[in-house]
């Protein structure tokens, strides 16, 4: 059974030994596939002193976060790690004891909250297994199979994460009439359809989620794409002479342009959302990983994915209290240049 940690977040290999004569501790860091450890680090160390050593961050250096636009995978590492305590610096002398195994598991592009505690691993917030790693609805209605939603137009399919009992995460699909899945696991997915014909099908957000996963979110209102140049520029001399006179072409400017280049934007309208979705735009705001799927171009009737970043640096939690109609308007921004310059 393998445990999910989230590598956003400080993630705590240790080891205690009250044998005496320790003064320093080795830490061995391999991930599955690699081979030899990916790291070796030793720091002083004593007897009865617990040792510590902060991996999460060695670890993301290691984890390629990926997606093509359809194939829904799974973004982590497994990993291992151990120490072992010498009764001389720098790991110098003679090992004491056998090496122990410490922090161990797989590691996903996730992060819990201040309020998660040491090491948190998924699903967090104390939730049991099996359940889907998406947020759950807050508060709970009590009812029954009414904790997990999601929102897609009308006859589109998709994909929504889960976890086992055993932690093993995988994806469950959905077609296009589906207003609800229950896989074997016993736990109902709810899928609301929206038709939203106005404005097209919607524009599909995919994005790592605070569970490490790719989540989907749809905005379903109205769409801006919004396109900024800059450049730089400097005075030329256009003064032309010869043996019998000087002058200059009105048609030559004087003022010359280079390194033009040009970003896009794209400000999306989520359209109405129940309050409970505030987890979701909350998550996508703190995402790292961002992809937006959008008709291409040159050929409208085709789609392409592209990865661009959360412009928008705040949001305001709406309430129904508050705002009786809850929508949320987001901008991102290509993460490439719009003059291709891919060298």
């Amino acid at each position: 059974m393998p445990t999910n940690y989230a590598l956003r977040t400080p993630i705590y290999a240790s080891a205690y030994s009250t044998t005496s004569g320790i003064q320093s501790a080795k830490l061995l860091l391999n991930i599955t596939g690699v081979g030899t450890p990916v790291y070796t680090i030793v720091k002083e160390a004593s007897s009865s002193v617990r040792v510590v050593f902060e991996i999460a961050e060695l670890l993301r250096d290691y984890l390629d976060v990926v997606f093509d636009g359809t194939t829904y995978g799974k973004n982590y590492i497994a990993f291992t790690s151990t120490i072992q305590f010498f009764d001389a610096v720098n790991a110098g002398g003679s090992a004491v004891g056998s090496a122990i195994a410490t922090t161990s598991g797989d590691g996903w592009e996730a992060y819990g909250l201040f309020t998660d505690g040491v090491n948190p691993v998924l699903p967090f917030e104390n939730r049991t297994t099996p359940t889907w790693l998406l947020a759950e609805r807050r508060p709970s209605t009590g009812v029954a199979d009414d904790d997990f939603y999601v929102f897609v137009p009308d006859g589109v399919s998709g994909k929504v994460a889960m976890i086992s009992y055993t932690g093993l995460v995988t994806f469950e699909s959905f077609n296009g009439t589906d207003t609800s899945i229950t896989p074997s696991t016993g736990v109902k997915l709810n899928i609301t359809r929206i038709n939203c014909t106005k404005y097209g099908t919607g524009r599909k957000i995919t994005f790592i989620n605070k569970y490490g996963v790719l989540q989907d979110l749809w905005f379903f209102l109205k769409i801006v794409k919004n396109i900024k140049r800059t450049n730089e520029s400097f005075q030329s001399n256009t003064i032309t002479s010869n043996a019998s006179t000087v002058s200059y072409s009105q048609t030559d400017a004087p003022k010359k342009l280079f390194n033009t280049q040009a970003k896009q934007t794209h400000t999306l309208s989520s359209g109405y959302y129940p309050e409970y979705a505030n987890a979701y735009f909350e998550e996508l705001l703190l995402s790292e990983y961002v992809w937006y799927t959008r008709p291409e171009d040159n050929q409208p009737n085709s789609d392409e994915t592209i990865p661009v970043i959360v412009k928008t640096s705040s949001m305001i939690y709406k309430t129904s209290l508050n705002d009786r109609l809850i929508e949320y308007t987001i901008e991102f921004e290509d993460t490439f240049d719009y003059i291709n310059n891919i060298r």
